[in-house]
Parts: structure tokens; C-alpha cells; sequence
């Protein structure tokens, strides 16, 4: 652990989009800062007040953006910007690993860059499902804006891609994606659940045990009101929903009066402790590139309800760890609902497959390939250091 700590301070840094929000992608960038302990970190925005508190005690150093207040409290509204921000912040370091969704992979480099994709950039190729189902005002202005800027940022992403010694990707889905997206091919590395049952929790004022959890930032493709329609189909059901976003107004006007569904937006880890703990099952309708949430609902012994779809085929077993449905539809999600609270689940299980997922393998695994990068003989052992769990039948 020394000689890797004064080895990051000496010759590797660390990169990030921006530490604006809290998100899986917030989480894995942290557990990078704990593979490599005083190693700077790079971003392009860092609101605290919105992120994680723990982004405060890096070295973090971020662009000229920073400056100013609007962009930090709401990075969309940088997007135009967030290229040049990118292209003129130059890492001076024998290693760069880039923690990125579409803008760390494009950091100036000085030396070797390996860059972990948690997905290609979904305003420039899932225009779709970024921009949500419904119309508007809202989404056709912002359709207008990223038709503009798309060209543009296209051939910037596909330079900035292209500037990588090596790419890993957190799930197969991604690892697909960057093919298809890039040419390039991906070593799948699958981070850890976060949110891990060891620490202290806070009841949430006003909620009761036994009530389904959904944890996820209120985008539109994350379906959200898909899950809370189906929640008001099951009179006997009770939702809590963890997270903050541009839908949390309309969600609030779908929910109404209805007492069984609770927008509980940002809450601190104590808090989702407790949640995950006292929960029934996770129910989650979102296309994810990489499935974390139903990992840390399994590590307190919980499952999942998730679409058949995306990285939640890496890390969800049907029918041992959580149920399927296969269309982000209410009446798909509350049959799945149905079936997981009628059936009787292996806590042990359900733990013992988020210890598989955990931040040791996750860690080993970024140092042999930051030694492999500097030409160094590997600090764990190969067998520690091994790729992604083998496939179970439902995710081939």
C-alpha cells in the first residue's frame, strides 16, 4: 500500500467528467482515488453541495469553468463548453486513468492514458433515449441545441477516444458499445457496489419498513414514472424514491396525493443504508449501461426487479438474486413486482454475489493495469487481478 501511494502522487493521476452530481459514475471515480491514494484528480466542474462529500478531501483541480457558479451548479448548461474546457487542461503525468461518460477520455496527456468508460456519450449516440419519450418545449429546444453541437462534438469525442493507450469498460454492454462506437476493444473491469451495509444508518422521517426502493438520478430514460404507474396499479404497494434530476417536477405532478409513493431526492449514505436495509426489493425500469444499484440491494440481502436489458444482465441472476421484466411498461413491472414478492429469496446468496463484485478484485485488478502501462512487475497476483466474473446463463 505505500509503495503504491507514493508511486500514484509521483506518476499517476486521475480524471473525471465533473464531481456536479451523485451517481454510480461519481462512486467508481472515489474507489479509483482509493486504488491510487494521492494521486491528483482532474475535472472539468466540482459543485459540493451536489456531489459527494469525500471529492473535498482530493487533490482535485479542475478547468477555468469552475469560475463560474451557474455551470457548476447545473453541468448541462456547460455542454457547449466542456470540449475546449477539456482540451485546454493538460495532465502532466507518466499515467492518466480517466473515469469517463464523454469528456475525460479527451484530457491532454504527457504520458500513457487508460481510459474506463462507464459509456460512449449518450447525448451523441442514445439521442433517443437521453431526450426521454415525451414532448415539449423543453425537449424539442434541447433536441434543437445537441443537433447543432453533435457534428462538432462527434469528431472531437472520436479524436479524444482515439487518444487511449488502453480501454476498459464496466460491463459487457459498454464494452459492446465502444466497439461499435470506437473500433476499439475493451477489457471488461465491473466495478463494485458502494453503498456497502457497513456503517451507520438514519431512518428517513415518515417511511415505514416494507416498501419497494428505486435509487437512480430522475432522467428521463431512467423511467422513473414507469415504475411509480405501476406502484399506483397495486393499491397494497409502497415506493420510495431515492434521487434528484430535471423530472423530479414532473414526477412530482404524476405522484400527486398519492401517499404511497415518496420522493425522498438526495439522501446521505446513512440514510440509504437504512432504505436498502428495510426495503422489500429494488425496482429499477432504467437502461444502464452497467447495473450497480441491484449490487448494493444484494449486499443487504435484497433484490432486485430490473429490465432485461443492459448491464443489468451482468449483474443480476434471475430467479437467485432478482426478476426480470422485459419492457419498461407498468403492467411488465408490476407482474415482476408480483413474482419477486411471492417468492422467498437467499439473503446469504444475495450477499455472497455482491462479495463477488467487491472493491478488492476491482482495485487489483486497475493497479496490474496501471503496472502493466508503466512497465512494471505486477503488485498483486494474477489470479487476484482476473477480469469480470464468468456469465451465468442469463446474461449470455
Amino acid at each position: 500500500m505505500w509503495w503504491w501511494a507514493d508511486m500514484a502522487a509521483a506518476e499517476i493521476a486521475l480524471a473525471h467528467d465533473y464531481a456536479t452530481q451523485r451517481g454510480g459514475a461519481e462512486r467508481v471515480a472515489l474507489m479509483m482515488a482509493e486504488a491510487f491514494p494521492g494521486a491528483p484528480m482532474y475535472t472539468t466542474l466540482h459543485h459540493p453541495a451536489g456531489t459527494f462529500p469525500e471529492f473535498g478531501a482530493l487533490d482535485l483541480r479542475t478547468s477555468r469553468l469552475n469560475r463560474i457558479g451557474p455551470l457548476r451548479r447545473s453541468h448541462r448548461l456547460a455542454l457547449p463548453l466542456l470540449a475546449g474546457a477539456v482540451a485546454r487542461t493538460p495532465i502532466d503525468a507518466e499515467l492518466v486513468l480517466a473515469s469517463s461518460t464523454g469528456w475525460a477520455h479527451g484530457f491532454p496527456v504527457t504520458g500513457r492514458k487508460v481510459v474506463y468508460c462507464h459509456a460512449p456519450a449518450r447525448w451523441l449516440y442514445q439521442g433517443d433515449r437521453y431526450l426521454g419519450r415525451d414532448g415539449g418545449l423543453t425537449r424539442w429546444a434541447t433536441a434543437r441545441v445537441l443537433g447543432a453541437l453533435t457534428p462538432r462534438l462527434r469528431a472531437w469525442d472520436q479524436r479524444a477516444a482515439h487518444t487511449a493507450d488502453r480501454y476498459l469498460a464496466n460491463s459487457t454492454v459498454t464494452a459492446r458499445a465502444v466497439r461499435e462506437v470506437y473500433g476499439i476493444d475493451a477489457e471488461v473491469v465491473p466495478p463494485p457496489p458502494a453503498m456497502l451495509p457497513d456503517g451507520p444508518e438514519l431512518p428517513v422521517e415518515g417511511v415505514e419498513p416494507g416498501f419497494l426502493l428505486c435509487v437512480a438520478r430522475l432522467l428521463p430514460y431512467k423511467n422513473v414514472d414507469v415504475i411509480v404507474e405501476a406502484v399506483r396499479r397495486s393499491p397494497g404497494l409502497r415506493l420510495v424514491v431515492v434521487g434528484d434530476g430535471p423530472e423530479r417536477a414532473a414526477l412530482a405532478q404524476r405522484v400527486g396525493d398519492l401517499p404511497r409513493v415518496v420522493l425522498a431526492g438526495r439522501v446521505d449514505d446513512a440514510r440509504l443504508r437504512w432504505l436498502y436495509r428495510h426495503c422489500t426489493a429494488l425496482v429499477a425500469a432504467s437502461y444502464e449501461d452497467y447495473g450497480l444499484s441491484p449490487l448494493e440491494a444484494a449486499a443487504f440481502g435484497r433484490p432486485s426487479v430490473v429490465l432485461h436489458d443492459g448491464g443489468y444482465l451482468d449483474t443480476v441472476r434471475g430467479g437467485l438474486t432478482g426478476e426480470f421484466f422485459d419492457a419498461p411498461a407498468a403492467e411488465d413491472v408490476a407482474a415482476a413486482i408480483d413474482r419477486a414478492l411471492a417468492r422467498a429469496w437467499d439473503a446469504d446468496l444475495l450477499r455472497a454475489h455482491a462479495e463477488s463484485f467487491g472493491l478488492p478484485r476491482f482495485v487489483a485488478r486497475l493497479r496490474a493495469v496501471a503496472d502493466a502501462e508503466l512497465g512494471r512487475t505486477p503488485s498483486v497476483p494474477a489470479v487476484v487481478a482476473s477480469s469480470a466474473p464468468v456469465p451465468t446463463e442469463e446474461t449470455r
